[in-house]
């Protein structure tokens, strides 16, 4: 067995580090802790349900039928508000490559180098002004950044989130830049629809009361109970956190700094992102611009996989066993039946075909080199892929190994060989998509394989 080397394309969030999971293809993006999520929905669901089951026909019909529309739009308002701030990236900061890593470390070691033995190292910060105001900026040890002011780690979902706020569980995500305004709208809009279906609860035990009494009205309408429960013991915390985070925006703060302190009176430090004017801090955070996602989730990357392949030798002719015949001599048999016995030829490493690539190996070196010195790296790109694809239909015991540095980035592409019944559409590819020039080229590469996969089979 060997392994060889295939670039194939994947998307940038199937190798994003972190513990975030991903779907429709990177466009959802969420914590892997989904489980007090799907609470959050089943009781939104489910209690916006009951009211429309149980109150709703009764309030249509005696108070106003504006009722159960209105609350109809409020639902669909927060169901939108929650699954925006659930599915979308709330400002993930990525990782330093292994380069700027290792540029950061020499960076910190030649600051830190004047440090007597012994002595514990200065912790790694550094020291920017915002509004005459100086902040430090961390150093991120997973991430192997200095941290942006405001941005902090997650520990559950191991990412630098820009504008930390905190981590959600009830909406299955972080609350960070780009999902902030969506997470205050969807506990607003939350904390008027917990009222609004409360109030009307009320509303139609009482009206039914006069006419039933309280208890048989209790007893009528188990659904009404339950809701007014869920909404009593919902209501507080909801309202509460709401509130909260009226108070936040107000002073243009995050959860994460008014926990720590930061920018308290014991500091003596005052905030340098408030504009002293809640007018000025709300409108910042709720109707500033949209930033757009730095991870790129769904773009394209390349990335090496390994292939094994089994190496065995072609057959020598001595060694094909003749066709066996065997003639039966029974007159009220059968015709005669013949069972023939061929061997099928594997495919063959690269060091045990070197005799029937030679020429091939050349002929795609030179057109390698006519690549090379062409300077339009579309044309470049185009012509490799379809010199590979051409090569490995047309001759199956073919290993092409084509490295392009100069133009690819030091991306080494493998062609493993196949069979392709369908050549004269790879033909009609390349005749497209090439010059004329590398097109005659590859013609005669073309005619070549087709010479020794004819005297191979005359042999085989």
């Amino acid at each position: 067995m060997s392994a060889v080397m295939i670039t194939r394309k994947v998307r940038k969030w199937e190798k994003l580090p972190g513990k975030n999971t991903f779907c429709c293809d990177g466009r959802v993006m969420m914590a892997r802790q989904k489980g007090v999520f799907y609470l959050t929905l089943f009781l939104i669901v489910g209690t916006c349900s009951l009211f429309f089951a149980f109150e709703c026909p009764y309030l249509a019909v005696h108070l106003s039928p504006a009722i159960p529309v209105f609350a109809a739009v409020l639902f669909l308002f927060v169901m939108a508000m929650l699954l925006r701030t659930s599915f979308s990236d709330p400002g993930v900061l990525p990782r330093a490559l292994p380069e700027e890593a290792t540029f950061i470390e020499m960076e910190i070691e030649a600051a830190n180098g004047n440090v007597p033995a012994g002595q514990r190292p200065p912790p790694r910060i550094r020291n920017v002004q915002i509004n005459n105001q100086i902040v430090k900026l961390k150093y991120c040890y997973t991430c192997k950044i200095f941290r942006p002011p405001r941005a902090s780690h997650c520990s559950i979902c191991d990412n630098c989130v820009d504008r930390f706020d905190h981590h959600c569980p009830w909406v299955g995500n972080c609350v960070g830049k780009r999902n902030y305004r969506y997470f205050y709208l969807f506990t607003l809009s939350l904390s008027l629809l917990t009222i609004y279906i409360f109030t009307f609860d009320i509303v139609h035990v009482v009206m039914r009361s006069v006419d039933n009494g309280f208890l048989n009205t209790l007893k009528e309408t188990p659904g009404t109970v339950l809701e007014v429960l869920v909404c009593f013991f919902t209501l507080w915390s909801v309202v509460g956190l709401t509130g909260f985070h009226t108070y936040l925006i107000s002073l243009n703060q995050t959860t994460n700094e008014d926990i720590k302190g930061s920018w308290s009176g014991k500091n003596r430090i005052q905030n340098p992102y408030s504009h002293k004017n809640i007018i000025k801090n709300c409108c910042e955070v709720l109707c500033g611009p949209t930033y757009p996602s730095v991870l790129d989730r769904r773009g394209l990357m390349q990335e090496d996989s390994p292939v094994s392949t089994t190496c065995t030798a072609p057959p020598s002719s001595s060694s094909i066993a003749a066709p066996q015949t065997t003639v039966s001599t029974d007159t009220n048999a059968a015709p005669s039946s013949f069972t023939h016995t061929n061997s099928k030829v594997d495919q063959g490493c690269e060091a045990q075909n070197n005799e029937y690539r030679a020429d091939i190996k050349e002929s795609c070196n030179q057109l390698y080199r006519v690549l090379e010195r062409r300077k339009n790296v579309c044309v470049k790109r185009r012509a490799i892929s379809c010199v590979s694809t051409y090569c490995s239909c047309l001759y199956p015991f073919l290993i092409v190994q084509l490295n392009e540095t100069a133009f690819l980035r030091s991306t080494n592409i493998y062609v493993i060989s196949h069979l392709c019944s369908k050549p004269k559409k790879y033909l009609h590819i390349l005749n497209n998509a090439v010059p004329k020039s590398l097109s005659s080229m590859l013609l005669t590469i073309i005619q070549t394989l087709q010479v020794v996969s004819v005297t191979l089979l005359r042999f085989l």
